[in-house]
């Protein structure tokens, strides 16, 4: 799924769930209430494990550029002795 789906799908769950918990205290339903607030959660959890997907890829990406420069530095030092 592209980010930019994944990105619509999540706001499409917020804001129905926002409407159905709206909709649920108009009326009095507890059960659509809770129905929207559980989609409505659920879709900020599911931007945040998104962020924390691409902090732990970001963190990859340092550690391998530093581990390349570590390397090419041995390998000089290694060259001058």
């Amino acid at each position: 799924m592209t980010t930019n789906k994944k990105k619509f799908d999540r706001t499409k769950d917020k804001v129905a769930g926002e409407i159905k918990e709206a909709a649920g205290k108009i009326t009095g339903n507890e059960q659509l209430e809770l129905k929207g607030k559980i989609q409505s959660k659920k879709a900020d959890l599911e931007k945040k494990m998104d962020v924390s997907e691409k902090f732990e890829d970001m963190k990859e990406d340092i550690a391998g550029k530093i581990n390349d420069d570590l390397d090419k530095r041995q390998t000089k030092k290694n060259k001058k002795k």
